[in-house]
Formats: C-alpha cells, structure tokens, sequence
C-alpha cells in the first residue's frame, strides 16, 4: 500500500504543477470557452456553460491523473489502483484548493493581480472559482478532483482486466491476418502502388490551400517555413547531434539576401526572385561554411554557446547604425519583390501556400536521400559517439561543415520565403526566440525524424495561432511543454524508428547455454570427459 500511495502522492503533485501553470497562462479559460461552444453550451461571461465546461475539463484531467497514480503494480489488485486513484486526486486537490483560495482570497482583498499575469483579472478569478465564494469554490476543486482521481484509478484498474489482454490478442491476429493477404502485400511492395499513393497525397496537399481562406493560409504557411527551418536543424541537431542556438542567423541571410537585391528603396537593385531564390541559398549555405570553420572543433555546451553569440551578432549587425545605410539599420528592408510566373505575380497566401508545400516537398526529399545515404550514416554514427566515428574512419570535421552547410541552406530557403511573403524583414524577426522555437519543435516532435518535425511544428506554431489568448505566454508554454515531454514521452511525438528504440526496453534473448571450449572439438570417444579437462580411464591406459 505504500508504494500505491506513493505513486498517487507523485502524480497527484506533477499534475496539479501542471494544472497550475495552465491556470496561470489562462489556457483554462480558453479551453473552456471552446468546449462549451463544441457542445452548444451558453458562453456569455459569467454562465453557467462556461462553468459545466470548466468542471468537463478539469475532471477529465483529475481522472488522468487518478490513472495515472494507479498504474499496475503486482500483484495488481482493486484496492491497490483505488488507493493510488484515491492518493492522486487527494494531493492534487488540496494543492488547487489551496491555490485557488489564495486567487480568491488576494482578489478579494483588492490586489490587483493583472500588473504580473495579465490573464487574471477579477471576472477569471471568479471563473476559476467556479462564480462561488471563495471557501466555497476551494472546496468545490478539493472534492471535484478527489472524486476524479478515484474514479480514475478504478477505471484504469478495470481497462487492465483479462477482457483487454483478449481484445489485444484477437486485435494483434486479425491485423496479421490482414497484413498477410496478397492485396496488402502488393500494396507494401509494389512501386506502382507507392506512386499512387504519393500522387494522391500530392493532390490532397494542392487541393488544401485552394478550399481554405486568406488567414488559415497565412497561418499554415507560417508552420511550413518553420517546417522547413526545423527540417535543417534536424539535420545540424537530430542527425549530426551538434546543439546549435544560432540558427536563426542563416534564416536573416536568406531574408535579407532577397530583400537586398530584389528591393529598390535599399540599393536600387530590382532582380527577378527566380534568379536571387538559388543566391540566397548559396549565401545562407557559404555562412554556414564560414561559421563552421572556426568552431565546430568544439563540442556540447561550448559550441552552443559560440552559435548562440553568433545569432546575436548578426542580429545586432543589421540592427546598428553602423549598417543602416545598408541593410536598413531598426527600420529593415520594405518593398521585397515576390515570385511571380510568366508575369504574373503571387498576389495572396493561397499563392504563397504552394511555393511553400514545393519548398517542403524539395526538402523533404534531399533530408530522405541524405538520411539513407553513407555521409547520413556518417552523421548518426558520430551522433552516437563521435571518438569511435573518427576511431573507424569518418572525417568528423568535414561531416559537420556539410551538416551546418546543409542545414543553414534549407534555413536561408525559409527565410527567402519568409520576407518574400510578407514584403518586408527587419531584425526583430530573427531573434533569439526563433532559434528557440525551431529547436523545441525538434526535440517535441521527434529528433532524427522528419514527420516529428511536421508534427512538431503544427503543434509549437499552429496551436498558438488558434489559442491567441495564450500568445503572451509562449516561452513558458514552451519550456512547460518540454518538460511534459521529457517526463512522459522524451522521445518526441512522432519518433524516429532508431530514437524510439533507444528510449524503449527492448527484451533480451536469454543467454545460451554454457559450452565447455574445448568439448565442442573433441569426438566422443576421444578418451575426455565432457566438463573435464582430465582423461578418464579407457582400456588404451590398459594397453599401454
């Protein structure tokens, strides 16, 4: 009983840390509002939809947590998940009742809470406490998460009865059974069928832009340049394992290249984008180059922290009084041109959306040659442990300089595409924050893996687009977020095959049986005993 009650004690405590931040930022609220309008419940300020909602989702997060504490144990028994479920819900909600006490108890006194979170004003305070008193909405969190917590262990308990073993089992032959038939084989086999299906995921990805509006392509076009910054720092980061927090410089030199030379109130230079696009790379590229020469001789903590003063020069650089005649100093470049084809230029996102989806496929497919070929092997291997990959022959140096190379090229095409969409690049769009980002979309999506990346992007760019009211708070969100990460899966969202069995226990075979060494090579009638060293007696010591 003491270790239930210690696993429900540990998760009643990482979710009520959890449950508090996500108070603070003011996500509840907005989920909230977004779970009543889901299930048509009233969502004028103060109602009581609002208020059903809130309870729907904190619930749900007690019964998570209450199963979370009841994890199986042996022997796994009901009153072992029930005292776990019962030991979460508890902690987590004295921990929110005391919390929301104090919310209440300091609005109450007229402290005005907004001059640090500007989410809690007196109307949210009073929506957290669920528009009751305060005693009264403290206990109202006390008992909603105890009774959530316990109903969560014993459901959990339940899900893990004998039912599910079967339903697992007929589960694992039915999809071999499939899997078996000459239909899923020619399907898994045939490059026919694999051209078919690459030509209908092309179709479905051009249709998109075509159905959806001027904002919703703006934001997705904003998740796929970060797909493409975080494709190139998958391979300086994920594949190469080199920590760099200066990214965001090659992204200001693609940026900055097309805004240079395509712009007539900088330098009078008016070039078409076509011929400045392979430019701009080649500069990003040839910086990486540069870069790489000097420092990637060293390793860890110290060339994170070279790359990092790098990204910060640069951004100060076109920043400085020094190069504004140049580069246009604080007031940035205005007036970059943008693509067009046979004289027609891209006039709206959905234009911009495809020159995109191009730019990601093109990468996508030099990332997937890369990765599957010797230099990408090379990468990994000196990923793994760079001594034994310069051990067994691979020139390390000249590996990371095509890494940084390659990387700040496909960075350099994101910032093209950047300041080419919106006319316009200044040095508040390459700060530290980006580098940032396009890291932690790495690492939450799944180092080393190129649909992680995807995944990682929508979910660090695309969901702050739609919960605006959380914007405010996106570096807590994101270092909350990687924490909840490392703790529950530190293998990303969508894993590399190679990462995800590095995290996961795989089962050993069981050692063979012990075989005397010299046994196996002696005949059975050479006069030896099988476990023996010393001749037993035969009738030749008798001849003898």
């Amino acid at each position: 009983m003491n270790t239930s009650i210690r696993k429900g004690l540990r998760s009643g405590l990482i979710f009520s840390t959890g449950i508090v931040f996500l108070v603070l930022i003011g996500f509840t609220t907005t989920i909230s509002e977004l779970i009543a309008e889901g299930i048509n419940l009233d969502t004028t300020a103060g109602s009581t939809g609002n208020v059903y909602a809130l309870s729907l989702f904190l619930g749900l997060l007690g019964l998570w947590a209450g199963a979370r504490g009841a994890e199986k144990s042996e022997p796994d028994t009901w009153s072992k998940a029930t005292v776990g479920g019962l030991a979460a819900g508890v902690a987590l909600g004295i921990v929110m009742a005391v919390f929301t006490w104090l919310l209440g108890t300091l609005s109450a006194a007229g402290v005005d809470l907004r001059k640090q979170l500007v989410q809690f004003s007196k109307a949210n305070i009073d929506f957290i406490l669920f528009q009751t008193s305060v005693v009264n909405g403290a206990l109202m969190h006390m008992a909603l998460f105890t009774l959530s917590g316990l109903a969560g262990g014993l459901i959990a308990r339940g899900l893990r009865g004998s039912w599910r073993e079967s339903l697992r089992v007929w589960w694992a032959s039915q999809r071999d059974r499939i899997s078996q038939t000459s239909a899923v084989e020619y399907l898994r086999t045939s490059t026919i069928a694999r051209y078919i299906y690459y030509g209908l995921l092309l179709v479905l990805l051009f249709l998109i832009p075509s159905r959806l509006g001027q904002y919703w392509n703006f934001t997705l076009g904003t998740v796929g340049i970060y797909v493409l910054m975080g494709l190139g720092l998958n391979i300086v980061v994920g594949l190469a394992g080199l920590l760099d927090l200066g990214y965001v410089a090659f992204f200001a030199v693609g940026a900055y290249t097309i805004g240079l030379l395509t712009s007539p109130t900088m330098h009078g230079l008016t070039w078409n984008f076509w011929l400045v696009l392979p430019v701009g790379i080649l500069m990003a590229a040839f910086t990486g180059i540069l870069l790489g020469i000097p420092v990637l001789r060293l390793r860890g903590d110290y060339l994170a922290i070279v790359t990092l003063g790098f990204g910060e020069i640069i951004r100060i650089l076109v920043k400085s009084d020094m190069l504004a005649p140049f580069a246009g100093g604080p007031q940035g470049v205005r007036d970059i041109a943008g693509p067009s084809i046979f004289g027609v230029p891209f006039s709206d996102e959905r234009d911009f959306m495809y020159l995109i989806i191009l730019g990601i496929l093109l990468v996508i497919f030099v990332t997937n040659r890369l990765q599957n070929s010797r230099i990408g092997r090379a990468w990994i291997a000196m990923r793994e442990d760079e001594t034994v990959a310069q051990a067994v022959g691979i020139n390390t140096y000249r590996a990371k300089l095509l890494a940084f190379a390659i990387g700040a090229a496909f960075a350099g095409l994101g910032g093209i595409l950047f300041a080419s969409r919106n006319q316009y690049t200044g040095p508040e769009d390459h700060n530290l924050l980006v580098s940032i980002n396009v890291l932690s979309l790495v690492i939450v999506g799944g180092m080393g893996s190129i649909p992680g990346v995807i995944a990682g992007a929508f979910v660090l760019k695309g969901l702050p687009e739609i919960l605006r009211q959380i914007s405010d708070y996106r570096i807590l969100a994101f270092g909350a977020l990687l924490v909840v990460m490392m703790i529950l899966r530190p293998e990303g969202i969508w894993p590399s095959s190679r990462r995800r069995l590095e995290f996961h226990d795989v089962p050993e075979e069981a050692p063979p049986e012990p075989v005397h060494p010299r046994s196996a090579d002696l005949p059975e009638t050479a006069g030896l005993d099988a476990t023996s060293d010393v001749p037993v007696s035969t009738d030749v010591a008798g001849e003898m």
